[in-house]
């Protein structure tokens, strides 16, 4: 699949989130699409912007913030530290999109109810164009919903209301 969006965002797939109490839902798949998408848009030579989480236990600069070994990060790509669930809260992140006139973004990353969903909500209200892979978000098991069940249930909500979901051709 090598349609692209003007950016590709990756939302907190930091150790700390895929291996906190528990691995991520179907960590090793994510990591594969992801790093998938990573590539169509460096073939294409567009953006992508890697958000991290920090907080008492994603600490700048320790182990368990950074960014997964197994996803192909770049010295040219563009990072944003946040300390909410929405990556834009007091954060640069609609600051660099405008800079690089960014219409429409490609979202993946964790946690689907947590910080996916509030990113993606808030992009649509600003009247971003948004996108995602089939499957390219993943979460944890929950007293509620097996993280399969809240994967699939977050798709359902946001296709075609908050974003296009394209489908999985990996």
């Amino acid at each position: 699949m090598d349609t692209c969006s003007d950016i590709l965002i990756v939302i907190d797939l930091q150790n700390g989130v895929c291996y906190s109490e528990e691995h991520l839902f179907d960590l090793q798949n994510l990591l594969t699409k992801v790093n998938k998408r990573i590539y169509s848009y460096r073939k294409l030579n567009k953006p992508i912007l890697f958000v991290q989480h920090c907080d008492d236990d994603l600490v700048p600069e320790k182990e368990l913030w950074a960014i997964h070994t197994d996803l192909d990060v770049q010295e040219q790509d563009f990072f944003v530290r946040k300390t909410h669930a929405n990556s834009f809260y007091k954060t640069n992140l609609k600051e660099i999109l405008d800079q690089l006139s960014v219409n429409c973004i490609e979202f993946c990353g964790a946690q689907t109810e947590y910080c996916m969903d509030a990113t993606i909500k808030f992009a649509h209200g600003l009247g971003y164009e948004n996108f995602m892979v089939q499957k390219t978000t993943s979460t944890l098991n929950n007293p509620f919903m097996s993280a399969k069940e809240t994967i699939d249930f977050y798709e359902n909500i946001w296709n075609h209301r908050f974003l296009t979901l394209l489908k999985d051709e990996f």
